[in-house]
């Protein structure tokens, strides 16, 4: 795997290395050390998919917070997404500033998001599912979001929104 740091610290866009032979390729898309080299919780716990019907599908901002704040790990494995992620830690040099990578199952590549940071997508196709590996279990006490619209981060969405949850259209502005 080859490690790119975007912008916001500790958001990192995670190419696979490719080893092809006449069968196809082989490729390790997960190593506890690796991870743990460039700084990142190497900790995994869940895994989860969202299976996604229609294009202009939006799901988020999602986190988690104390106690039990949560890293994950985002891989598109049909389709192609527009994910974005938000640094909504106060300390951060980067505090509401967001990033975006197009993931799709041709390029295989992921998004790493740290604990303090919001994550979301948007569909691109039609049946899109996505992969997630989480640091922490699910907690619906210390489940939170931010609006996927909010003027305070202004996120340049690259097609129009379809299908949204009533949680996530109706989550309040960031303060």
């Amino acid at each position: 795997m080859t490690f790119h740091e975007t912008k916001i610290p500790g958001v990192f866009e995670i190419r696979l290395e490719l080893k092809p032979d006449e069968r196809g390729f082989f490729a390790r898309s997960w190593c506890q050390n690796e991870f743990g080299s460039h700084g990142l919780n190497p900790k995994l716990v869940q895994c989860s998919v969202s299976f996604n019907t229609r294009k202009g599908t939006l799901r988020g901002m999602h986190y988690q917070v104390t106690p039990y704040p949560e890293t994950k790990l985002v891989r598109c494995t049909r389709g192609a997404i527009y994910d974005v992620v938000i640094d909504l830690r106060p300390q951060s040099r980067t505090f509401r500033t967001w990033i975006s990578a197009v993931l799709t199952a041709e390029n295989r590549n992921m998004i790493h998001v740290p604990e303090g940071c919001a994550h979301g997508f948007l569909t691109l196709e039609d049946e899109t599912e996505v992969f997630y590996q989480m640091s922490a279990f699910y907690n619906a006490e210390a489940a939170r979001g931010v609006r996927w619209d909010d003027p305070a981060f202004e996120i340049a969405w690259p097609e129009k929104v379809e299908v949204i949850s009533k949680r996530d259209r109706t989550y309040p502005n960031f303060k």
